[in-house]
Formats: structure tokens, C-alpha cells, sequence
């Protein structure tokens, strides 16, 4: 059970109601993360911006690898849920490549290094090793790609605390499995 207030849809304050309706028609529903963010219109705001600035960097499979790897050291459920079923909904990932990603990995070599170097930056609160860097720099990724790998981390590290602290209920519905429907 949430820990915080969450505001039913009819509470949220008018600022933030235009976002959850944008949210609702992305998803088909508006997740609980996102109503609890509405309760402080600014941090929706912050959360939001973040997240289109982000959606720029990087493709969207490492992103969600990114996601996935970061959810998974930072032990967010909810987090996870939501990722999982962005991954396989909307990213276009095979349920194999999503729980790779969980596990610091991919079905592909370049996105297994992002997965490994995104937990690096978690677990070791960003003071990776030389080795770490030189792992993701030879897997093919530019020192401008690796700030972007970095701040990919940070965003869904700030969900997965956001997330940890409420104790968000999880509404995802269970991803379907690749070729699959619903």
C-alpha cells in the first residue's frame, strides 16, 4: 500500500491534470507512479520534461536496457513493472532481452555493456573503475554516449527512490509475451 498521499484523478490539481490525460492515452490507463507525482505538479513537471529530454539520447532499446539494469539495483518493483511492460509493449523487446536487462545484460553485446555499466554506476554510487570505462568505450560507446548512459541511470534512479520511499501499489498490467497480443 502506498505510503504516501496519492490523490485519486478527481484530487489532482488542475495544473497536472492536462499531463495524467496525456499519460492515460499513452498507456490506456494512468499508472499509480504518475498520480503520485501529480500531487506536486512541479515534480511531475521535473519527472516529465526529464523524461522527453531523455527520450533524444540514446535508442530507445538502450534506454529501456538502462532502465531495466537500474530497477533491478535498486530493487524498485514498480519500477520494474513499468519497464518491463514500456520494454515489451512499446520497445519492441523479447521477454529473454527484458530479464537480461534485469540481470545487467542483453541478447545484444553493446546493450549488455550499457546493462553492466549502468549497475556499475548504481552499486558503486557513480565512482566506477577505469576498467568499467573501458568496458562501454569498447563496446562502442563515445565519451558524449556514456554522459548520456549516465544521466539515462540517474532519471530511472530517481523514479526507482521516488517509487521505494511510497511503496507505489503496482497497476501494470503483466507484459505479453513477444508475438503475443494484449
Amino acid at each position: 500500500m502506498s505510503r504516501l498521499n496519492v490523490p485519486s484523478l478527481d484530487e489532482v490539481p488542475a495544473g497536472a491534470k492536462g499531463v495524467l490525460d496525456n499519460v492515460g492515452g499513452q498507456f490506456g490507463f494512468v499508472p499509480n507512479m504518475f498520480v503520485t507525482l501529480a500531487s506536486n505538479p512541479v515534480v511531475l513537471d521535473v519527472v516529465m520534461a526529464l523524461q522527453g529530454s531523455l527520450s533524444r539520447v540514446l535508442d530507445a532499446k538502450t534506454r529501456h536496457t538502462i532502465a531495466l539494469a537500474v530497477s533491478q539495483a535498486n530493487g524498485c518493483d514498480y519500477c520494474l513493472a513499468v519497464h518491463s511492460y514500456v520494454s515489451s509493449e512499446f520497445g519492441g523487446m523479447s521477454s529473454e532481452d527484458i530479464d537480461l536487462g534485469r540481470a545487467g545484460s542483453s541478447v545484444d553485446p553493446k546493450r549488455a555493456a550499457v546493462a553492466r555499466f549502468a549497475q556499475q554506476v548504481v552499486e558503486s554510487r557513480g565512482r566506477v573503475s577505469d576498467a568499467d570505462l573501458a568496458a562501454v568505450r569498447g563496446a562502442g560507446y563515445t565519451d558524449p554516449q556514456i554522459l548520456a548512459i549516465v544521466t539515462v541511470a540517474v532519471a530511472a534512479q530517481l523514479t526507482n527512490f521516488i517509487n521505494n520511499v511510497n511503496q507505489t501499489d503496482v497497476d501494470i498490467p503483466a507484459a505479453s509475451s513477444v508475438g503475443t497480443s494484449g
